[in-house]
């Protein structure tokens, strides 16, 4: 696909399809910015009713030109697409970017024209950026079809359904400095050409370093998070998603397809796939920068070398909010610190040198570079006003603050370790700070900005490391008895499995479920003390037109005795008798209460953008209410199991609490990644839903569990 697209986003020669003399026409601001730019191939302006447009010879089609054309640029009306689609493909142009709007995005007409222009393409080998795109460009190629000045070449790439968004990131490029762009696509509709096939380009771009996506909304969410997997390896991917998901709008019968249409769904796949997902769009940008410029972190251990206070204490809060660590000095980087620093600095992290470098700035670099040669750090942050101190005090510095400016260039390539600053004075773009930065090193005017780019580095960092180190645990063959299981209740036409069924099935995989009978009538109780003796006792109705059995009053809890067995089996039938009338009763299933422990949910859903998707989380009668949960992709690794536990905001509570001994996170993450497997194992499965599984320690009970079978295509 990659391949296909490389003539479009960055071809040898171009049509602009529908050429104008009017200024004011997208067909005439193209051409002209071309020729300003110095477009190395052939442009071809195409208009029946030109002779030529800024001394170039126009033609009436594309078919009319006697040379090979790369792409073509369409300004044309929206009726206009499936014929030019045509030519195109008699003239085997590889593909096209549309402007126009008027298509599925109005509805009506204009949906059906989506679907002529689209076969159309697929019958003439013609790929569609757009339509309603905003344009492209290719700054290295010298290719600007949006039109927006002012921007500079640079490692940067940009594919957004946002046009306002890439004027956003031009503006404030030009106003820091430092940063600047290779590719841009204006992504539109997406009638043809999909996200993913956008990052398989990038993957193979020498010109970009980083690759952002500004997403509204994925159609192809499983070749996304698949492209992004293999992509991540060579290269960071940031990624801003706004909305939520389309399985928001659909309704679910289980928790875990009701809980499974948030946008922390999207985000958590996204980041398992090792992007970097940005939330906040003024963050965007320099998360992009930072992880652009600075190398791999070996770890999460940071250094900070600051010349105040106030900003060192802000940076220090972030880092510990964001789960870092500060580092701790080596015996030998302590006593060198101390002969470089006067005494009234303390050496403790952060570092304030306390004045040390208002008239010489470079203590910095002496401190850095000590700081790097430290195996204890991973990390060192500069806070204060560096970059700032000709500026503040006397332009005397000038000269001595560029000089550690260029030092500390040198000092992290020559380590490999990431560096960073934050300056107070960033916004100033003085020469020490733009040498910085021409270096490689990123300056940041707030604390949080650099502290959220080194949170962002290291999850990369061990991301990539996990992608690299841990396969995905692929299906096996389903278990036989499994098997038959779920054949059976196809065949009954119903859609879900009874719950012993669904403890009998994972059963069959090695999971630990309770013991339990089937009362299908009150004699029938007589079995149970035999079978459990004095346990206290639940009680379930089983039915398939129930699936949610609290709600219509069919579960009752810690049952002691004959009487109380007798009264509670005929208080689920009255009440599930009133509840639905018409529903079909298979009988009352009763097991041993379980022993308490930690309540948690795990899940698999169907997502109809990523596929199939396990929910872990907090789990018993109030998980849509915590809504603590995280989610992983199916198949997933062994180290995804790990993550996804402590990925919840309730994770203290697996550590132990009120007498609970602490959940053995192996059994834990080998329970997970069994569901998974039985998830992939039984396709007909749609969702899956063990909730509560309560956890102690390194064992577990699965209370409640529920299956629900696809519906049958009739």
């Amino acid at each position: 696909m990659s391949r296909s697209l490389r003539s479009i986003l960055s071809p040898n020669s171009i049509a602009v399809i529908g050429a104008s003399a009017n200024p004011a026409k997208r067909g005439h601001q193209a051409i002209r910015q071309l020729l300003q730019d110095q477009f190395p191939g052939p442009i071809y302006p195409i208009n029946p009713n030109l002779k030529e447009v800024m001394g170039l010879k126009s033609y009436a089609s594309v078919l009319d030109v006697p040379d090979s054309i790369d792409m073509a640029l369409v300004c044309t009306p929206a009726k206009s697409l499936p014929n030019i689609i045509n030519d195109c493909g008699a003239k085997g142009i590889s593909g096209i970017v549309a402007l126009a709007a008027g298509f599925v995005e109005v509805g009506g007409e204009g949906a059906i024209l989506s679907k002529e222009c689209l076969e159309k393409a697929r019958v003439n080998n013609v790929r569609i950026i757009g339509p309603n795109s905003n344009g492209m460009f290719n700054l290295h190629h010298r290719m600007n079809l949006v039109g927006v000045k002012g921007m500079q070449p640079g490692e940067i790439g940009v594919v957004s359904q946002s046009g306002n968004l890439l004027v956003a990131f031009m503006t404030e490029a030009n106003w820091r400095g430092g940063v600047g762009f290779s590719t841009y696509a204006g992504v539109g509709n997406q009638l043809d050409v999909q996200f993913h096939e956008y990052l398989e380009y990038f993957e193979n771009d020498d010109k970009t370093k980083v690759p952002i996506f500004y997403v509204e909304g994925f159609r192809k969410g499983r070749q996304f998070l698949k492209a992004c997997r293999n992509v991540s390896q060579k290269k960071p991917i940031v990624i801003y998603k706004s909305g939520r998901t389309e399985a928001g709008q659909n309704a679910a019968i289980s928790h875990t397809g009701a809980l499974a249409g948030q946008f922390n769904l999207t985000r958590d796949l996204l980041r398992q796939a090792g992007a970097t997902v940005v939330e906040q769009s003024a963050m965007i940008l320099s998360i992009a920068e930072g992880l652009g410029k600075l190398p791999t972190a070996r770890g999460d251990r940071i250094a900070v070398l600051a010349d105040g206070g106030g900003h060192a204490t802000i940076v220090t809060d972030s880092l510990i909010e964001h789960g870092l660590t500060l580092a701790s000095f080596s015996e030998n980087s302590l006593k060198r610190l101390r002969e470089i620093l006067p005494q009234p600095a303390t050496l403790q992290n952060p570092i304030d040198v306390a004045g040390a470098t208002d008239f010489d700035p470079a203590p910095f670099a002496n401190c850095s570079q000590v700081l790097l040669e430290d195996e204890n750090i991973d990390i060192v942050l500069i806070v204060g006003m560096f970059g700032g101190y000709a500026h503040r005090f006397t332009k005397n510095l000038l000269d001595a603050e560029i000089e550690s400016s260029i030092r500390l260039g040198k000092l992290a390539k020559e380590f490999g370790k990431p560096l960073l600053v934050q300056s107070v004075y960033g916004a100033l773009r003085t020469e020490p700070i733009d040498v910085l930065k021409d270096s490689g090193v990123p300056v940041f005017i707030w604390p949080e900005t650099a502290v959220q780019c080194i949170a962002e580095v290291v999850r990369y960092s061990k991301r990539k490391e996990m992608i690299a180190k841990f396969p995905l645990v692929r299906p096996s063959s389903p278990a036989n008895l499994a098997a038959s299981i779920v054949k059976h209740a196809l065949s009954e036409k119903r859609d879900s499995l009874f719950e012993y069924e669904a403890r009998n099935l994972l059963r069959a995989y090695g999971v630990v479920v309770p013991p339990h009978l089937i009362v299908r009538n009150s004699d029938e109780l007589r079995h149970v003390q035999r079978e459990f003796g004095s346990q206290p006792i639940a009680m379930k109705i089983i039915s398939q037109d129930i699936l949610h059995k609290t709600d219509a009053g069919g579960v009752r809890l810690e049952v002691s005795g004959e009487p109380a067995l007798k009264s509670s089996y005929e208080e689920i039938l009255q009440y599930v008798n009133s509840y639905s009338p018409l529903a079909r009763v298979k009988g009352v299933l009763v097991s041993p209460m379980a022993e308490s422990g930690v309540k948690l949910i795990i899940g698999v859903t169907h997502d109809p953008i990523f596929g199939s998707v396990l929910m872990f989380g907090i789990g018993d009668v109030l998980v849509e209410v915590s809504n603590d949960v995280a989610f992983r992709a199916l198949p997933m690794s062994e180290a995804d199991a790990y993550e996804v536990i402590d990925d919840i905001r309730s994770r203290k509570i697996l550590e132990g609490v009120r007498g609970i001994p602490p959940v053995d996170k192996t059994t834990l993450a080998n329970l997970i990644l069994l569901v998974s497997k039985i998830a992939l194992s039984h396709p007909e499965i749609s969702e899956i839903d063990l909730n509560p599984v309560i956890v102690r320690g390194d064992e577990y009970d699965v209370v409640d569990a529920r299956m629900i079978l696809k519906p049958i295509e009739k």
